[in-house]
């Protein structure tokens, strides 16, 4: 049946790591914000909810970067990092290994793709996860998009991707929802890191809520650097998204720059029809 739900949202380790550290009300409005996202995900009664991510060699090095992969198994672990720093505990997580199979074949048809039957989930999913599925009670499919180790999927083939992803949902009798995680502009891991550049976070989410497919594949990777930093390239997890939303417009529920959390943090949704 048609893709039930989508969105996106920020995955900064921030979030949780400093929580904090950061200004209270914009800290209560970001949590409420993406608790809303959780309680919305659960109003469409999902049967699986694949997160679209964007990961920081926690899985994939330079000795196999996949442009594309998706995970199936019936079970997944995370956070792979520091329970301490990034104050999550570890735990597993369910999945769908015959679901996973079902999309994965189906994604196939249209983009090769690679398949993972182990998948340790790092900030990138394990920050959303705390908040949309804090009980860990609803199967999770991770998918991630190459955003880290050039040469990257090219824009045009993340729309692609979730196209794909799309059109395997629509083809499945399960219900499903989908969610991409990523950052804006972001300088993670360099003496920059906590700049922000609200101008084009703003103007970025302003094409995604139009769902500008044109505008959206614009971008070089050269102008993303300059403009929003190496982060800057996981505006990827965000185009399939609205790729995936199949021409459907968006609402930015949250975005607000914490230089403490290193990035404008977001929470938005498309508006698939019931």
């Amino acid at each position: 049946m048609p893709l039930v739900y989508c969105g996106a949202c920020s995955h900064a380790p921030g979030i949780t790591a400093r929580a904090e550290r950061a200004d209270t009300q914009t800290r209560q409005a970001l949590h409420g914000a993406l608790g809303r996202m959780g309680d919305d995900i659960r109003a469409t009664r999902p049967d699986a909810l694949i997160v679209v991510a964007a990961e920081h060699f926690a899985n994939f090095f330079m000795n196999n970067m996949p442009a594309f992969a998706i995970g199936m198994a019936d079970s997944y672990e995370g956070p792979i990092e520091d329970e301490a720093f990034l104050r999550i505990r570890r735990t597993t997580v369910p999945g769908n290994k015959a679901l996973s199979r079902k999309l994965i074949e189906r994604v196939m048809q249209t983009v090769d793709v690679a398949y993972a039957e182990e998948w340790k989930f790092d900030h990138g999913i394990s920050v959303p996860l705390h908040f949309l599925t804090p009980d860990y009670d609803l199967p999770i499919i991770p998918a991630n998009i190459n955003c880290q180790g050039p040469p990257l999927t090219p824009l045009k083939r993340a729309w692609a991707f979730g196209e794909a992803l799309r059109a395997a949902a629509d083809a499945l009798p399960e219900r499903i929802a989908l969610v991409a995680t990523g950052g804006i502009s972001h300088w993670p891991a360099t003496p920059d890191s906590g700049k922000i550049n609200e101008k084009w976070d703003r103007e970025f989410l302003a094409r995604w809520a139009a769902n500008d497919r044109e505008a959206l594949l614009s971008y070089s990777d050269a102008e993303i650097y300059r403009d929003g930093g190496q982060g800057g390239f996981e505006i990827r997890t965000f185009i399939a998204a609205a790729a995936a939303a199949k021409g459907a417009k968006g609402t930015i529920e949250f975005c607000e720059p914490v230089p403490i959390f290193a990035v404008s943090c977001t929470v938005a949704r498309m508006k698939i029809a019931a």
